[in-house]
């Protein structure tokens, strides 16, 4: 049986993945983290609720979700951070002055560089610009090209393409299961019968499983500036 690699603030990686599902963040000023989501921390770092302090030109320049504030918090400092989020997936990305839109509770932390935004989407935030971010998935992230249909449990988010549209599959809701569905209310709606349809340019971001990274409320975070 080999034995566990035992890691110290230098041998940490720099903005990389530990392992499958922990990521470690160089830190070297400000990031902006989802609460509950570092594990730990080597140095000298803050943690700020957004819209609080003295943060608010940082805020102002970065931070366009009032609806999410409330689960945020700006790390400001220099040191190492471990992220986690309950063994899902975790891997960065870096966007180079584009536009991605990602499911809200996939998204663990972003550099200031970018700006976050509520989407039209129900469910979903906008980053822009340049910068990196770092995001959970249930399983795997795979990149698709549009024109494409998805089921919107597997969505993790879109780069740099139009807003996705509702698709019905009517053939599917008329046959037996819809009539069942319609005269005794069992069953929901399934990747079979509604998509997301994506149509131009960019990349689908899908995780390999039709379970959602559900997010979790401020008051389940159970940590304390974090």
């Amino acid at each position: 049986m080999n034995s566990p690699v035992i890691h110290d603030v230098w041998t940490l990686p720099v903005d990389d993945n530990i392992n499958p599902y922990a990521f470690s963040v160089d830190l070297n000023g400000q990031w902006f983290l989802q609460k509950g989501k570092m594990v730990a921390y080597y140095g000298q770092i803050d943690f700020q609720g957004v819209g609080l302090g003295h943060l608010d030109h940082l805020i102002a320049h970065s931070f366009h979700s009032p609806l999410h504030a409330a689960e945020w918090v700006v790390a400001e400092g220099q040191g190492k951070m471990v992220l986690a989020d309950r063994a899902f997936d975790v891997n960065s990305y870096d966007l180079d002055d584009g536009n991605l839109s990602i499911r809200s509770g996939n998204l663990l932390a972003f550099q200031p560089s970018l700006s976050l935004k509520q989407s039209i989407v129900p469910g979903f935030l906008t980053l822009i610009g340049t910068g990196k971010f770092v995001a959970a998935s249930n399983g795997p992230v795979v990149f698709m090209e549009p024109p494409i249909r998805v089921d919107p449990q597997a969505l993790v988010g879109w780069a740099d393409c139009p807003t996705p549209c509702h698709h019905y599959d009517h053939q599917y809701l008329r046959g037996f299961l819809g009539a069942v569905r319609s005269r005794t209310g069992i069953g929901g709606a399934s990747g079979e019968e509604h998509q997301f349809e994506f149509v131009g340019a960019g990349t689908v971001l899908l995780q390999s499983t039709e379970e959602v990274v559900a997010e979790i409320s401020v008051g389940e975070t159970g940590g304390t500036g974090s």
